[in-house]
């Protein structure tokens, strides 16, 4: 039996440590590079974006799943030596969990500052569903006769058990959860970076074809290339970088629920790892989702925002469908979530980019159309209309949610730092 987790232990580590520097490469189907290359970019970005130069930076961390660079490779070309460097096998859970490792091992003195990046050519090169550039399907054996035997091959047709018990237990309806893509949508149409700038409506969603039920189309996130980094280290030196630091409140990294494998055995299926990643977040943070201004809730599909949001508790159980389909996830409104447009729109990152959004969100200084001032500082009218602005005004605290699978999550709360 799990003993409960004791929020006194990391009270002290609240707000100690920060992400200072963030940096990515465009969202294209079609880099034209090497993962190698797009991620030496995204780290040098972030790099720079921090005020800091390569010699400050002595740990590095990353994941993958598919396809990547490892970390010894990026800081070879970078001319980085590193002090600690781990690259870990995952996905959609690993920025969160990456983000408290960076914490543990800055804490125990083997590093300072630490760079955490992914990078993949996730349309030209290595597709998550199998089709693309790929060294082919290993022989039926091991845990794959638990899933492909059965054709749970891509994660729509492993995530789908979920979605359907969901609906059969609450009466939550695709046409309640087809408001996460059109509230995405509109805060991509605010994004000159994000792949799909086009405003979609829930009529929209609901026509696209069908991809594996309940999910359409357009239910399912935008496969794309790109690199992304986040730098973290300790505030004492975070207040010296070139941005108000992203303050780190709370971790929680790669929870889980009882089975991982076969996860339909253990019920509720209807639940996902958020139900008890929540009871390690909000302690360790010191806040609760009433606190919380913006969300940035993984969004490889639309219901698995919705079964975020209702896990960590931002409304109650089984009211995950009222909780999208009310407008409160868009700008201007009281939670504003993902409002880069997500892996909907924007690009998909393994959830890094989301990261990156609410670091800016803290910032106040998210890179969206609004004209730039004298001091370099775009000029934020918070005007949401179609090509316009997507600052949430005075952003004081986000929280990302980070997603693997229905039974394995992370999770990151960040506050503005003086």
């Amino acid at each position: 039996m799990n003993a409960d987790i004791d929020a006194t232990a990391s009270k002290h580590l609240r707000g100690k440590y920060a992400i200072v520097g963030v940096g990515e490469t465009g969202y294209t189907r079609g880099s034209g590079t090497s993962t190698r290359a797009l991620g030496t970019t995204a780290v040098r970005n972030a790099i720079e974006d921090a005020g800091l130069t390569t010699a400050d930076v002595d740990g590095m961390l990353s994941y993958n799943g598919n396809d990547s660079v490892p970390s010894t490779a990026i800081a070879g070309d970078l001319g980085i030596r590193l002090n600690f460097y781990m690259d870990c096998q995952g996905g959609g859970s690993s920025t969160e969990a990456l983000v408290g490792i960076a914490i543990g091992v800055i804490e125990a003195g083997l590093c300072k500052t630490v760079a955490i990046f992914r990078s993949m050519n996730g349309y030209s090169q290595v597709r998550i569903g199998g089709t693309g550039r790929s060294t082919g399907r290993s022989a039926l054996s091991g845990d794959a006769l638990f899933g492909r035997a059965f054709g749970q091959a891509s994660a729509a047709q492993n995530f789908a058990p979920t979605f359907m018990r969901h609906m059969y237990e609450y009466g939550t309806t695709p046409e309640q959860v087809a408001h996460v893509k059109a509230i995405h949508s509109e805060h991509a149409s605010n994004n000159p970076k994000a792949y799909y700038k086009q405003r979609v409506t829930v009529e929209d969603v609901l026509a696209s074809r069908m991809i594996c039920k309940p999910l359409h189309l357009l239910d399912c996130c935008v496969e794309t290339d790109n690199g992304n980094c986040i730098i973290v280290t300790a505030m004492d030196r975070a207040r010296d970088c070139r941005h108000p630091p992203a303050a780190i409140l709370g971790v929680v990294g790669r929870c889980s629920k009882p089975r991982v494998d076969n996860y339909f055995q253990s019920g509720p299926i209807s639940s996902v790892a958020g139900v008890y990643a929540k009871n390690i977040l909000w302690p360790n943070a010191g806040v609760g989702p009433d606190d919380i201004q913006v969300t940035g809730a993984y969004d490889a599909f639309t219901f698995t925002t919705m079964l975020q949001l209702e896990d960590y508790g931002f409304c109650k159980k089984g009211e995950g469908g009222d909780y999208v389909s009310s407008g409160i996830m868009r700008l201007g409104n009281q939670r504003p979530n993902n409002t880069s447009g997500g892996h909907l729109c924007e690009g998909y990152t393994h959830g890094i980019a989301m990261v990156i959004e609410n670091v800016r969100q803290l910032r106040h200084d998210i890179d969206d159309s609004c004209p730039l001032g004298a001091d370099g500082r775009r000029q934020h009218t918070y005007d949401y209309s179609e090509g316009g602005c997507r600052q949430v005004q005075d952003a004081e605290l986000t929280a990302n949610l980070g997603w693997a699978t229905p039974v394995t999550g992370s999770a990151l709360v960040m506050a503005r730092g003086a």
